[in-house]
């Protein structure tokens, strides 16, 4: 692992203060993708994954904001050469122990999004799952993704046409009152679209996974039931409309 350290500009947000916690690292994995709903959403993300990427053999895919690589880990395991970068020590720490346990090859190491230490079109592919929510400069991140990336990008976000726009407000003013949360941004459609834009990319598709917030079903905690009731959300149509989060896939356009 390198010992360079998060911009100051930046080190002092809770997206780094938080996950350099050695107990959140521990813990992250349990609390993310534990129980019925976390499993869901861990086999929904992996199911994505596959149909954005497919075929994953041999080629170079960098994953940013890799955590505790769970990611990394799925693609590493279906051939693919795999490099995860992460602005926590904890995080990768418990990322390479995972790899270990499962014998996957992965190259972790410290790396920032705002700023990756790589040269342009770097890798086939770049994944950068739940993390432009948090990270300070998203549009500066969503950036660097586009510049390392040759041909693909893979990222997710909560909509701003959702529900989880009234968990993202409540938790700002939780979070300005001192509370310990994550205050995580939402965003638009067409905001993001036009920073892939600026940068030689088009979106070629979207997923939207619930209607309902994920915070709701971990609470009920029933994965059948969720699957219905999601299920019946997306055969009126109501899904595509404010589905979230919602996971892009976009192509580096021809020049």
């Amino acid at each position: 692992m390198t010992s360079a350290r998060a911009p100051k500009t930046h080190a002092d947000h809770y997206s780094y203060a938080v996950y350099a916690d050695p107990a959140m690292a521990e813990s992250f994995e349990t609390a993310r993708f534990g129980g019925p709903i976390g499993r869901l959403i861990a086999e929904s993300q992996e199911r994505v994954l596959t149909s954005f990427l497919t075929p994953v053999q041999g080629r170079r895919i960098l994953d940013v904001g890799t955590g505790t690589g769970r990611a990394a880990i799925f693609l590493a395991k279906n051939g693919a050469v795999v490099t995860g970068v992460d602005a926590s020590n904890e995080m990768l720490a418990v990322a390479a122990r995972r790899a270990a346990d499962v014998r996957a090859s992965v190259t972790f190491d410290r790396g920032d999004a705002h700023h990756l230490s790589f040269a342009d079109q770097s890798f086939d592919d770049v994944v950068c799952l739940r993390v432009l929510m948090h990270t300070p400069g998203w549009r500066a991140s969503l950036g660097e993704l586009c510049r390392v990336a040759r041909e693909r990008v893979v990222f997710d976000y909560p909509a701003m046409a959702s529900l989880a726009a009234i968990q993202a407000a409540i938790r700002k003013v939780a979070h300005a009152a001192g509370a310990r949360v994550e205050a995580y941004r939402v965003f638009r459609d067409r905001a993001v679209d036009a920073v892939l834009e600026t940068h030689g990319f088009r979106v070629r598709d979207r997923h939207r996974q619930f209607v309902l917030p994920i915070a709701l079903h971990k609470r009920v905690g029933s994965a059948p039931a969720t699957e219905k009731i999601e299920g019946a959300f997306a055969a009126i149509g109501l899904r595509d409309l404010i589905g979230s989060p919602v996971t892009i896939v976009a192509e580096r356009c021809a020049s």
